[in-house]
Parts: C-alpha cells; sequence; structure tokens
C-alpha cells in the first residue's frame, strides 16, 4: 500500500527521485499520466493493466468516455527508476502539473500522485478547513 507525503525537488531535466518507501510498491518501471486536480497520476503495472480493463468497458458512444480515456493515455508513459532512485518526467507532464522545483510525492492506496508544492499547499489547506464536511459526506459512500 502506498502512504505517506514526501517533498523532492525536480531538476531541470525533469528528473524527480522517488521515495525509497515508495520504490518497491511501485516496481523498477511503472506508469505515470495526467492526474486529477493539477497533479499527476502513477501506477504500479499491476495497477494499472487493472485500470486498463475498466478504462475498456467504458462505452465509446459517449463521448465523456472517450474524452477522459484519451485525456488519461495520451500523456501515459512508463517511467524506470536510474540508479539514484530517480525517474525522469516528460516536459508535456510537468507543464500539466506545473512542476518546477519542489514537488510533493504522496501515497494513494494503489497510486501516488505527484504535486508541485503550490498546487499541493492550496489542495492541502483547502481540504483541512472542511476535513470535517468532507468526512461528514463519506457516509454517501458507504464509508
Amino acid at each position: 500500500m502506498l502512504m505517506g507525503e514526501f517533498k523532492h525537488n525536480i531538476d531541470a531535466k525533469g528528473r524527480l527521485i522517488m521515495p525509497a518507501k515508495f520504490r518497491e510498491d511501485l516496481g523498477e518501471k511503472f506508469i505515470i499520466t495526467r492526474g486529477m486536480d493539477g497533479c499527476l497520476f502513477g501506477y504500479p503495472q499491476n495497477e494499472w493493466s487493472a485500470l486498463e480493463e475498466k478504462l475498456k468497458q467504458l462505452p465509446l458512444a459517449k463521448k465523456d468516455a472517450r474524452a477522459f480515456t484519451r485525456f488519461f493515455y495520451s500523456a501515459a508513459t512508463e517511467c524506470e527508476l536510474d540508479k539514484q532512485g530517480r525517474i525522469n518526467i516528460p516536459q508535456t507532464l510537468r507543464e500539466h502539473a506545473d512542476l518546477e522545483k519542489v514537488c510533493h510525492v504522496i501515497g494513494v492506496s494503489d497510486r501516488i500522485e505527484i504535486w508541485s508544492q503550490e498546487r499541493w499547499t492550496k489542495f492541502s489547506d483547502e481540504a483541512e478547513e472542511s476535513f470535517d464536511d468532507i468526512a461528514e459526506n463519506m457516509i454517501d459512500f458507504g464509508f
């Protein structure tokens, strides 16, 4: 299970250190793509395969389903850890997530998320302010 929050700098070449705690669960090769809320999502190979199976079930006749799969797959890339435990994030993904210097890499159960410092701080502050309301609404999801 992927969990926790780590801060690392991304260098000018787009290389970002993956937290040591995440490396085993992610594997030597894993997939990153555009995420929601202005971050990147990263999936171990087995989780990516399971997600692909679900995406294949989306109805091709639905415009939103086509748009979502295009958006999700078009930026997907396989990442491989180098000897220093870094991955290279392509420019298009860096731009999507506004990654410039300090990045937050967080574990979210079956995936990681990569956030810029500014976006993570904004999201985190807003979520903290409304956490009680969010928690109360989780009952709608059977939690």
